[in-house]
């Protein structure tokens, strides 16, 4: 079966850049003398974890325990989940336990009594990690040492928890307008997590790890962070997407994944339609150092030849469910119904949740199927 036959929309990975992807950011933290621990929530495949972890990446990550429990059932050795789960969960982190090496975050020092109580009563331990919030404001504590602390004291004497160290995430990288303020957010995150851990080391703490992670900063961290932190755990960097390319972290000839559409609909001059709605190609907004209008980039060519631009005539201006409803300004070269095009989505990560499985390709030519076996996997 060729790019031509293949029924739409499909998901497309490029195995020359998913390995090219995998090679290059597990060089960059190992010059650095930095772990690499891949986030597997954009991919949730079993094989693009393994290759991770055969490149030598120390583990993964997951962003719920559904997702763990899939990835340890295929003998996955050493999985962290960067979230704050509640002690209801504490069965399903036992069992976890028989198999695999499991850690988590707390930011709350009631719940971190809760997982005590439950890890007492069941002979366990539980691997934490407390979470810090660098600026995001999402989860964590303050990182002020004031406070931080003494809740890092009393975790640490919490019997049936192990603290192993602290976490954070830079998710306001997201956000940044330059390469400069990029870089600043990363320096400020990797400052805040060195006088922590100083300060918690100096109060007799044993902070094995200090843990961050996110793509976009992930060229300036990794460049600035040895001897701070022992693990990055960046996620997007294994496919990128439109947004990574607006914030400099890639370029659309990295980015591994595109949506295969077809053209079912061309009403109007200035309108076609095309088969890979909300449902495959998600409904997020791009992020840049730029304004990126619009619900993706449209390549004509379906081969994904290296330096291909997006066509400029070609605006993905509004997602129905089934339906990607494409603006078509002067000058474009039509496009009519059975045509075919590829896409290359704000938000790669979303897009693996929505399909059971991709397609791994290379030049023309379908390797084969890319099970996405974690997919759906949200509790």
């Amino acid at each position: 079966m060729t790019l031509a036959e293949l029924p739409t929309p499909a998901v497309l990975i490029e195995r020359p850049r998913l390995d090219t992807n995998i090679r290059r950011m597990q060089a960059a933290a190992a010059a650095a003398g930095i772990a690499l621990r891949p986030h597997a929530k954009t991919h949730k495949s079993l094989l693009v974890a393994r290759r991770q972890i055969e490149a030598g990446a120390i583990g993964i990550c997951c962003a719920k325990l559904g997702e763990a429990e899939v990835f340890a059932a295929a003998g996955i050795a050493d999985i962290r989940l960067p979230y704050p789960l509640q002690p209801a969960n504490a069965a399903r982190v036992l069992a976890l336990q028989r198999t695999t090496r499991v850690s988590f975050i707390v930011d709350d020092l009631a719940v971190a009594r809760g997982w005590s109580d439950a890890m007492t009563a069941a002979g366990s331990r539980a691997e934490v990690l407390v979470k810090v919030d660098v600026g995001f404001h999402r989860c964590g504590i303050a990182p002020d040492p004031v406070t931080a602390v003494p809740l890092l004291s009393e975790v640490a004497a919490l019997p049936g928890l192990h603290l192993v160290g602290i976490l954070s995430h830079a998710g306001h990288a997201y956000h940044a307008h330059s390469d400069d303020e990029l870089r600043t957010v990363a320096g400020a995150e990797l400052a805040a997590m060195a006088l922590l851990a100083r300060e918690a080391r100096h109060a007799g703490l044993a902070i094995d790890e200090v843990s961050a992670g996110a793509t976009p900063p992930a060229r300036h961290s990794l460049a600035l962070g040895g001897g701070t932190i022992t693990e990055f755990r960046p996620g997007n960097y294994v496919y990128f997407d439109r947004t990574m390319a607006g914030l400099g972290a890639a370029t659309l000839d990295d980015c591994a994944l595109t949506v295969l559409a077809t053209v079912v609909s061309a009403p109007a001059v200035d309108r076609v339609v095309l088969d890979c709605g909300s449902k495959i190609l998600a409904a997020d907004g791009a992020r840049g150092f730029a304004p990126a209008p619009g619900h993706g980039a449209v390549l004509r060519d379906l081969v994904a030849a290296p330096g291909q631009a997006p066509d400029p005539h070609l605006l993905v201006e509004r997602l129905s469910e089934e339906h990607a409803t494409v603006r078509v300004t002067p000058g474009a070269r039509p496009l009519l119904p059975g045509d075919r095009v590829r896409v290359v989505p704000n938000h790669a990560c979303v897009v693996s949740n929505l399909v059971d499985s991709a397609w791994l390709v290379d030049g023309p030519e379908i390797v084969g199927a890319l099970p996405i076996e974690a997919r759906g996997r949200v509790q």
